[in-house]
């Protein structure tokens, strides 16, 4: 029965941009490239066969300096060549390694796209980074954007040492997307909000207040159920398809990332990494009421008003010169900060010239003109 709710729902579920916007050639070396895009020597491109009998294409994205391997699964209406920028300054700029691949049915990978051949897809890609790569389970960070979160979760949640989850744009459900349903009826997709209390690795979420695609209540509700809960992004103004382009996005992310790099210590921090106890912290705004790291600072402040105190006999030259010290201190202070946030705006300049991802990926239009996609079904 699943099988055949899978091949109706993927008739309305599902847009793999038409044509693919690239293509995959074999070049005289017998190495595959993808077209369209620019050819880079830390970048493999592979073609995998799914349990499903499916052939699907994959990037796996080298970093040298890395540790941790991110998994992306893109959302609907996009495909590899879309992504492709996006995925080399993800590596980049988290210093990870990536491996992203296209749905059976999207891209170049063969077959038609349904809910369980995206499971079988997923687990294709895991599968190589495992048995070609070397990479280890606790070494592997599952990233799901839209309606990539529904087989980033079905794998999530059978795997027991995964290192963490990224839930960017998440849906509790195909069905909920449409309809603020109460409880899951067996013809629904992706059903994540069942699947997200099984998962033990930590998890982040992010969302866009302003998302008319998919309420940013799925992620909130998402990010309930976790067990293992990391500090949620919530970006003010965020659409669905642009969260990329804010500069809290990759700051954020590269903090979650430096937090789970210390994997050994994980389950024994509190505080900003797991946030269970504090329901109230919904937000990366909400930080007021409990700063530990804030007070430490005060804390600080006053120790070196009393060792002021007592200094009193310190002659003019020394402060004179104490203070030369800060002042070129606080100048470095401000070159960083200033190094940090040109690196960001950089970042955020190479994601605008990639196409993320459809904005129409789940809901038509409010116009009068149809397509011929928005004739067919419900959801886009």
């Amino acid at each position: 029965m699943g099988g055949v709710t899978s091949s109706v729902a993927a008739k309305f579920a599902f847009f793999p941009p038409t044509p693919p916007s690239y293509k995959v050639v074999v070049t005289e070396s017998n190495h595959l490239i993808m077209t369209d895009v620019p050819e880079r020597g830390n970048v493999d491109v592979l073609k995998l066969k799914t349990k499903k009998g499916a052939e699907i294409v994959a990037v796996y994205v080298k970093n040298p300096g890395a540790s941790l391997t991110v998994l992306y699964s893109h959302g609907n209406a996009a495909d590899l060549g879309q992504m492709y920028e996006l995925f080399c300054e993800l590596s980049l700029h988290l210093r990870v390694n990536l491996m992203g691949y296209d749905y059976t049915g999207y891209g170049r990978s063969s077959g038609k796209p349904t809910e369980h051949n995206t499971y079988a897809d997923i687990e294709a890609a895991y599968r190589c980074l495992v048995e070609t790569y070397g990479v280890k389970e606790e070494d592997v960070i599952l990233y799901g954007q839209s309606v990539g979160s529904g087989p980033t979760l079905d794998l999530a949640s059978r795997l027991s040492r995964l290192r963490a989850v990224v839930l960017h744009s998440p849906i509790l459900s195909g069905l909920r997307v449409m309809y603020p349903v109460k409880r899951t009826y067996w013809f629904d997709i992706y059903k994540n909000i069942d699947k997200i209390t099984l998962v033990r690795s930590p998890v982040l979420v992010i969302h866009g207040t302003a998302d008319d695609v998919v309420d940013c209540s799925h992620g909130k509700q998402l990010w309930e159920l976790c067990a293992e809960k990391y500090e949620p992004l919530w970006v003010k103004g965020g659409n669905h398809c642009d969260l990329e382009l804010f500069p809290e996005y990759i700051r954020h992310l590269k903090k979650f990332i430096s937090a789970v790099e210390k994997s050994a210590r994980l389950k024994n921090l509190s505080g900003p990494l797991t946030d269970n106890g504090d329901k109230h912290r919904m937000s990366t705004d909400c930080r007021d009421k409990h700063r530990p790291s804030t007070d430490w600072l005060d804390y600080s402040r006053l120790s070196t008003d009393r060792r002021d105190l007592s200094r009193s006999s310190v002659d003019k030259r020394e402060k004179s010169k104490k203070n030369m010290e800060t002042g070129r201190r606080s100048t470095n202070t401000i070159d960083q900060q200033e190094k940090a946030r040109k690196s960001i705006d950089r970042f955020g300049g190479m994601v605008r010239s990639a196409v993320l991802c459809n904005i129409d990926c789940f809901k038509p239009h409010g116009s009068t003109r149809q397509t011929r996609k928005e004739k067919k079904g419900i959801v886009k």
